[in-house]
């Protein structure tokens, strides 16, 4: 099997599993617990938040472990939204993660909040000067995410930062497709919130983190004990934060180190691309996403004419294992509001496949891998 699904989820990290294994076993105590096993759960703990602190270039008391992305994301927006007392006025992009979108609707319907989207081109990549059109003095809060993760497609985050700290709102972004291909401390150094998932890079699922400027009041998601400096309650999965850390500073050392891998998104692309270009028997293949602006290891398609749940089974059927965009979307009958955002019809929509694979891939893995895109899209074209 190629596993080429690496957006959705990864294996854990044997580095990873050497450090967490005992947390999990043998040195399991509570981290709020005043006696030898807590204590050395504690120091663990530390040593996670130290980690994911250098990592991102941020101060220790600025990261909050959370259980993943989705409750990273609404508390960054939740939190400062329901916190901040300069207005009630949000600001999003149409392609940014369910639970980024969820979170705003929520604020919306029970709080009040306004909510402007700031509408992509067809590479879904957001317009600035939409932005700058959208943002108003009462504005609070500004969420655009770093990489998308069904197209790949990199926004500017940088610009869009300094465009909400010019009226006064706070900016976040969810980067946890960014993680292991993009440096993340020019990411954290211009956001108030940056949103990362463990499972994403090799950690274990169910655990990620927030880097929450220390100075920012934030509304609890969770209300208890007052873990995390109050802003996250609940016992501590030290096993978790242990697993996001390590995680996230071996996918910085990747990315650090480069490697023939920053090529591969556009070698399979293409490698597809020629392969079924002139078939009349078979889909013209639609790349989608920025073609310069995106990270390699999501290379996305629509094949127009096709089913693209029939392609995924045809390929399964061959052995490669991939999806037709956010596994959180996965089961719908819907097409992505992605696609629907960058101006693809729905029928178009429904075709599309998304390859996402890490750094490990091999060369060989994504030749076969393009072989069987092309072979399954011409079965699929042809019945």
């Amino acid at each position: 099997m190629i596993y080429l699904d690496a957006a959705a989820t990864t294996p854990v990290r044997p580095e990873v599993l050497d450090l967490v294994w005992p947390l999990l076993t043998t040195e399991y105590g509570n981290p709020s617990s005043r006696h030898t096993v807590g204590e050395a759960a504690a120091r663990a703990l530390d040593y996670a938040r130290d980690t994911a602190a250098g990592v991102l270039g941020v101060r220790t008391g600025d990261i909050v472990f959370t259980s993943g992305g989705t409750e990273s994301n609404n508390l960054a927006l939740k939190g400062l939204a329901l916190a901040a007392p300069r207005g009630r006025h949000l600001v999003t992009s149409a392609v940014e993660h369910s639970s980024v979108r969820a979170s705003a609707d929520y604020l919306a319907r029970h709080h009040g909040f306004a909510v402007d989207v700031v509408p992509v081109d067809r590479a879904g990549r957001i317009d600035p000067d939409a932005l700058r059109g959208l943002l108003r003095p009462d504005t609070t809060l500004v969420s655009v995410m770093a990489v998308n993760n069904e197209v790949g497609t990199i926004q500017p985050v940088a610009e869009a930062a300094a465009d909400a700290r010019a009226v006064g709102a706070l900016f976040h972004t969810d980067a946890v497709q960014a993680a292991g291909w993009l440096d993340l401390r020019p990411l954290a150094a211009v956001s108030d919130a940056l949103s990362l998932s463990g499972h994403k890079i090799g950690g274990l699922k169910g655990a990620g983190l927030l880097m929450l400027r220390g100075r920012l009041e934030a509304e609890p998601v969770l209300h208890g004990g007052g873990q995390e400096r109050g802003r996250r309650s609940g016992t501590e999965n030290v096993a978790g934060a242990v697993s996001t850390a390590v995680a996230l500073r071996l996918a910085a050392e990747a990315v650090s180190a480069g490697g023939p891998q920053e090529a591969y998104g556009a070698y399979l692309t293409r490698a597809i691309v020629e392969g079924l270009r002139g078939d009349g028997g078979a889909a013209v293949p639609v790349p989608t996403g920025d073609p310069e602006r995106r990270v390699p290891g999501i290379v996305s398609f629509c094949f127009p004419g096709t089913s693209g749940e029939a392609v995924l089974l045809e390929l399964e059927r061959r052995g490669v294992v991939c999806s037709s965009g956010s596994a959180c979307h996965a089961g719908s009958d819907e097409p992505s509001p992605v696609l629907l955002a960058m101006g693809y019809d729905p029928d178009t929509a429904l075709t599309a496949l998304r390859l996402s694979f890490g750094r490990g891939v091999k060369e060989a893995e994504l030749t076969t891998a393009a072989r069987s895109v092309v072979a399954a899209v011409r079965a699929v074209a042809g019945g």
